[in-house]
């Protein structure tokens, strides 16, 4: 398989990304669901997935953070990083992350859109004691199962509704629900009234 960049860069790519997503959330107090949105969207993650030697091989993982505050604000960040002497959840994540983009060669964006940095986040038991190969044919699975899961359906689980709280919040029956999500009726021919009320309810453009 072509990877973006040379393996050599990998374990520095790795460290600076999980260093970042640490120091993000413990030291910058940000969501993490907020920073990777802001990493992604600034276009920081799209050269570290490059492995710009600028980004990857220059920086790290503090200075990566910082160039994601201030292309997002404006501003320079004088917080300093606190001593961490231990891999944290959100290290794992952003550590496993990088290896995964890596190896199946995809862009972070990308692998968001299936796989969420809060879920991966969730994979620190049992998965930061196990060899990151495994990680990988477990985010596989679950990039997977998500692919083939109707978008209405992923829409309504990221919004943590059931079908009955999304049927009272839109006006669309449940069991049209039902059937949109089982594939049974296509949600693409549905009427304009019955989108706009689900993505309405669902928080959607």
């Amino acid at each position: 398989m072509t990877h973006a960049y040379d393996k050599n860069y990998l374990p520095k790519a790795q460290i600076a990304i999980g260093d970042m997503l640490h120091f993000a959330t413990s030291d910058l107090h940000w969501l993490p669901e907020k920073f990777w949105k802001a990493f992604i969207s600034t276009g920081v993650a799209y050269s570290a997935y490059l492995g710009e030697p600028r980004l990857i091989a220059g920086k790290s993982g503090i200075e990566i953070a910082y160039e994601v505050y201030y292309i997002l604000t404006g501003c320079e960040c004088d917080v300093a990083p606190s001593p961490n002497f231990d891999r944290s959840p959100e290290y794992f994540a952003g550590w496993s992350i990088a290896y995964y983009s890596w190896y199946k060669n995809m862009d972070y964006n990308e692998i968001d859109k299936y796989l969420s940095i809060s879920e991966i986040i969730a994979m620190y038991t049992p998965y930061h004691e196990m060899d990151v190969t495994q990680f990988v044919d477990e985010a596989d699975r679950l990039i997977t199962n998500c692919m083939n899961t109707p978008m209405l359906r992923q829409l309504r689980s990221y919004a943590n509704l059931t079908q009955k709280q999304l049927a009272e919040r839109s006006g669309v029956s449940q069991r049209m629900i039902e059937q949109y999500e089982q594939g049974r009726k296509d949600l693409n021919h549905a009427s304009v009234s019955t989108v706009y009320a689900l993505a309405n309810a669902l928080g959607c453009d």
